[in-house]
């Protein structure tokens, strides 16, 4: 028979389990779509317009992460590298963004100011092909129009 203290117990672990499976789905169709590049792509940087943003907190899921992100990537990059130069992603927007990166090698990578003013970049100097989930968040919660950009030279 189970008792309150049973039933308040299975609640809590059931809470506990399932926090996670609303956070990001790398399953999940892109907002912006899917982007393929190869080394040596031109133009560089390839620019994307997003909506940055959205309602999971990005600290919550990821350590050292920081601002607002979507369930759904924003875009999807397919890597073909095999050139001698690294892989660039930043964004840039009016107000403060943040970026969270699900590599190849199913690594996480977050960054909030690397980039000029309170732009993020992440740098991948020997970057794997593969495929890249790219999230671009806000940093104080508001969804704010921001442009991705996807180099091999330069930084935002």
């Amino acid at each position: 028979m189970f008792t309150m203290k049973n039933l308040l117990g299975v609640a809590v672990a059931a809470l506990l389990v399932a926090g996670p499976v609303a956070a990001q789905d790398i399953s999940a169709s892109p907002h912006a779509g899917t982007v393929r590049l190869s080394a040596g792509f031109t133009p560089d940087p390839y620019n994307i317009s997003v909506t940055a943003g959205g309602t999971i907190r990005a600290s919550e899921r990821f350590s050292g992460c920081y601002g607002y992100i979507s369930q759904a990537p924003d875009v999807r990059l397919h890597w073909s590298g095999g050139g001698n130069l690294p892989l660039i992603i930043s964004a840039s927007s009016s107000r403060d963004t943040t970026l969270v990166v699900n590599a190849p090698n199913g690594r996480w990578y977050c960054d909030d100011d690397s980039g000029e003013g309170t732009n993020p970049s992440l740098r991948f100097g020997s970057p794997m092909s593969g495929q890249y989930d790219i999230w671009v968040g806000s940093y104080g919660g508001d969804y704010v129009s921001a442009t991705l950009s996807i180099s091999e030279l330069y930084s935002n």
